[in-house]
């Protein structure tokens, strides 16, 4: 009789354990997923889509506000393409705002962060009106140029060294 006793124990406390466990993973995949929602690129928030729409408009003007159409989705394109390349930061804005450590100096990969005052507002303002007209075509409505695919990088031909 003990020995059934002892046997019905260990079964009804092997399968309260493995219901425990099955109910904590459960519970933790949930948990996951829902990370995994919130954090998806599908999901952003309308104010973190407004701060990166308000980044890239800021670095096309400051990039490239004199320049045509092309030159200003070049820029948008460039810093799309970087957001979505593993060696660069994930957001429009974390790309923008890069700066690096390159023998004892820092270096901005867009030069106009370091040169200028980063949170002064834009002097043109219909430069500026453009240069966000781009970057909603460019940010929101996935607006491409097929040359500019897998750029990375530019440099304008009027700059020393060539």
């Amino acid at each position: 009789m003990e020995k059934l006793f002892k046997f019905t124990a260990y079964v009804i406390g092997l399968v309260a354990v493995t219901f425990l466990i099955q109910n904590v993973t459960q519970t933790k995949m949930e948990k996951l997923r829902e990370g995994q929602m919130l954090s998806s690129p599908d999901i952003v928030s309308i104010k973190t889509r407004e701060r990166q729409l308000d980044c890239l408009a800021m670095n096309i003007y400051r990039e490239a506000g004199h320049e045509n159409f092309e030159g200003k989705v070049a820029v948008a394109q460039v810093t799309m393409n970087r957001a979505s390349h593993p060696s660069f930061p994930k957001d429009v804005c974390g790309v923008i705002y890069q700066k690096s450590v390159i023998m004892d100096k820092v270096v901005c990969q867009f030069s106009w962060y370091c040169e200028t005052a980063p949170k002064a507002r834009p002097i043109n303002t219909s430069a500026y009106n453009e240069s966000m007209a781009v970057a909603k075509k460019v940010l929101l409505e996935g607006f491409r140029l097929d040359v500019m695919k897998e750029a990375l990088y530019y440099h304008a031909n009027y700059v020393n060294p060539r």
